[in-house]
């Protein structure tokens, strides 16, 4: 529901917009910027590969490369020329006697060159005099020519990419974002106004079916608490073992009605001031315990045996009665349905951060369909029974209640040996 969002729609939605929106423009920039770079550089390249073709040319022919290069025209002032043999070994260069180079095979332009016919590199450091250049080498029959011009400030500032289309992108996206903020502000209030509406109308919904079925669970007791009081004081004769059996028969159907106004408001207290219920330290081994103690003193027609596997100490930051009702209600289940002799509650995992228990018994289980259901209110698998038993149709809601509550989650499953199997967990941590 919108009430439990941090973030509004509108806020989120732009968000996602804005990111989404932003991280377009910098990936066309990065690309844009790359691209342009190696255009320019490609472009700056192919005005020195005609050089280089022609100088090949002439070197193919047979001409003197030094009377070529000294009288024809460079296209850039302190070009530097050098051929280098096909197995690396520099030929020439007009700038440093060639004796003094070393191998240049392994210089990135000049392997480019000789696999692929020609290549390029930016502003590689000269092993010979220390400047750096931007280097561009042609591949001919015998040698490979490559020109190098000086990386001076004007080079770098020419093979730059502009940043001008970057200034627009930006404006563009900065228009779009005001745009797009303007927009799902209005498109967020109105989603979030009819979230809200539609989820008071689920709560007005839900609260008309609790008090539908509250009423009806109300009225079985209450008519035959009447009947049997009418009967008493209509003054007809009765005996006293019968009149003992209408004492008893009110007596039970009050006791029904007590427990069935108490899982109704400790529901409705868990729901509308969980704020306000009081957490403390809470041992779980000792509410296991107490379980223990209690099956114990109970008539041996429903008492089951309880086996625990609790191999350390459990401490829950929570309400012990909350965590009291998980247990027992569990219990009680398992007592009136299950038609089981035991149940087992096992701690599967403790951590610093939170504790998973598993509670089950060894009785018959449900139908694989109405597992789904049994955490609803009022539910009930065999009405006749639950009714006999005593049961108020709200325990196995008010454990998955209990369970949220104290953050965790709880499923039930059918054990493969039959009964049912209770997986919760227990956030250990102060969730108020």
């Amino acid at each position: 529901m919108a009430s439990a969002i941090k973030l509004s729609f509108h806020k989120q939605l732009f968000l996602q917009l804005f990111v989404f929106s932003w991280a377009i423009v910098l990936c066309f920039v990065g690309f844009q910027y790359i691209r342009e770079k190696e255009y320019k550089s490609e472009f700056l390249s192919a005005q020195l590969q005609q050089y280089n073709n022609h100088l090949l040319v002439a070197v193919e022919e047979g001409e003197p490369y030094e009377e070529y290069i000294a009288s024809h025209e460079k296209p850039f002032d302190d070009l530097r020329i050098t051929l280098v043999s096909l197995s690396g070994a520099v030929i020439y260069d007009n700038t440093i006697p060639a004796g003094e180079l070393d191998n240049h095979r392994n210089r990135p332009e000049i392997t480019d060159a000789l696999h692929k016919g020609s290549g390029y590199y930016i502003a590689r450091q000269s092993a010979s005099d220390g400047r750096k250049y931007f280097y561009s080498a042609t591949r001919g029959e015998r040698v490979v020519v490559r020109t190098a011009i000086p990386y001076s400030n004007t080079l770098q500032d020419l093979l730059e990419a502009d940043w001008t289309f970057l200034v627009v992108m930006v404006s563009i996206t900065l228009t779009m974002s005001l745009i797009a903020y303007f927009t799902t502000r209005k498109l967020g209030k109105d989603i979030e106004r009819v979230n809200r509406y539609e989820a008071e109308q689920e709560r007005n919904r839900f609260k008309r079916q609790f008090t539908n079925n509250i009423n009806h669970e109300l009225k079985t007791p209450v008519a035959s608490i009447q009947v049997c009081l009418e009967t008493l004081l209509s003054g007809i004769s009765l005996s006293e073992e019968k009149r003992q059996e209408l004492i008893e028969r009110c007596y039970m159907h009050n006791e029904r009605l007590r427990r069935l106004l108490g899982d109704v408001s400790l529901i409705t207290r868990m729901e509308d001031g969980s704020a306000f219920i009081s957490r403390e330290k809470v041992t779980i081994n000792e509410i296991v315990n107490e379980v223990a103690e209690e099956l114990e003193v109970m008539p041996d027609d429903e008492r089951l045996t309880l086996h625990t596997d609790f191999n350390e100490e459990v401490i829950v930051d929570g309400n012990p009665s909350l965590l009291g009702s998980i247990f027992r209600n569990l219990t009680e289940n398992a007592i009136a349905y299950s038609e089981g002799k035991n149940i087992c509650i096992s701690l599967l995992e403790n951590n610093e951060k939170m504790c998973r228990i598993r509670f089950e018994d060894d009785g018959k289980g449900v139908q694989p369909n109405q597992l789904p259901h049994l955490f609803e209110r009022f539910y009930r698998v065999d009405k006749g029974r639950s009714r006999q038993k005593g049961g108020t149709g709200l325990g196995l809601a008010i454990v998955k209640h209990a369970v949220q509550f104290h953050g965790g989650a709880i499923t039930v499953t059918n054990r493969p040996n039959g009964g049912l199997r209770f997986d919760f967990t227990l956030s250990k941590c102060n969730l108020q």
